[in-house]
């Protein structure tokens, strides 16, 4: 049965301002995973980057650093910075399916080359062996095919990886169409390892439905619908369901927190507009104030728009 709940990362929203403002005003979760940090050879973290996995920025939460490479020389100093914070987790990024990442054999796109990734593997393991840390991986079940999923496997099976998190598509299909049960069913059977279950999880029904049909898997990853519904994970645990009020405060704390560290209010508006792609499932009924809260182009529009739909807008919670 269920016992932990991630919080998967989402590049340009699931920040530490969004983590420790969801972690205050929510909690439930067990575990945040970062967006990817990129280990290239030869070049440093960024400074954004820094500032993500920064321990101060993370202190009050179970924080997981994720990392994006295919050079193992550059993930092996990397896993190192890392590992010299004090975090006792790294997850490999063997996930992301952006167009951008998979033509360069990164993320999903890695998975196209398995004898790379496989050697790749041996070689990161071998690399921070004298590390007190453990590697986890998040995966799809393949870049163009789910019959990959074997082949993966067996790879994986060859390394100490302290769990593997799996989106049962493929890289190709981005977040398209229905995950591949059959695909993970196959992944069951085939690894040693301790897996964690990915994608369109985004109701309590869901992962209930989860729930019963795999009762040996012990934790699940959760990332659009705990963004729809911040207190998903809460209420589950059998909490008090969200209420206007309550996502009204958790919005303004987040908004203004992103102007306090934020080069522009503009930037700030754009990264909360992002975050109204999901959340405006609490708001069904109120499309054109979502839209007027999409359409601004000032701070003082967006405030405006804001005021309006939880002044006005008929809030409604579907579970």
């Amino acid at each position: 049965m269920l016992k932990n709940y991630y919080f998967a990362p989402m590049e340009g929203i699931t920040g530490y301002t969004y983590r420790n403002a969801h972690n205050n005003c929510f909690g439930g979760i067990d575990k945040y995973y970062t967006p990817f940090v990129a280990a290239h050879v030869g070049e440093n973290l960024k400074t954004k980057e820094k500032q993500d996995i920064a321990p101060d920025n993370n202190s009050d939460i179970n924080c997981v650093p994720q990392i994006l490479s295919n050079k193992s020389k550059a993930f092996i100093r990397v896993a190192r910075e890392i590992a010299e914070l004090g975090y006792s987790e790294i997850n490999f990024n063997l996930g992301c399916p952006a167009g951008t990442i998979v033509t360069k054999k990164r993320g999903a796109g890695f998975l196209s080359v398995p004898d790379d990734l496989d050697r790749f593997l041996d070689e990161i393991f071998e690399g921070i062996s004298d590390l007190d840390v453990n590697l986890s991986i998040k995966t799809r079940i393949g870049m163009k095919d789910p019959s990959e999923v074997t082949r993966i496997f067996e790879i994986y099976n060859k390394y100490p990886i302290s769990e593997i998190i799996v989106h049962p598509r493929t890289g190709k299909e981005m977040y398209r169409g229905t995950p591949h049960m059959e695909a993970f069913d196959e992944a069951i059977s085939i690894s040693r390892h301790k897996l964690c279950y990915n994608g369109d999880l985004k109701t309590i029904s869901d992962i209930k439905t989860f729930e019963e049909k795999y009762p040996d898997i012990e934790s699940v990853m959760i990332g659009r619908g705990l963004l729809a519904n911040p207190a998903l994970i809460r209420v589950l645990k059998g909490g008090a369901e969200p209420d206007k009020n309550e996502l009204k405060n958790f919005h303004e704390r987040l908004y203004r927190e992103y102007i306090d560290i934020m080069p522009g209010n503009i930037i700030a508006v754009n990264r909360m507009k992002e975050l109204w792609n999901y959340m405006r499932v609490f708001f069904p009924n109120d499309e054109k104030k979502i839209k007027e809260l999409r359409k601004a182009r000032t701070d003082k529009e967006f405030e405006a728009a804001v005021r309006v739909l939880f002044s006005s807008g008929e809030f409604v919670y579907r579970g």
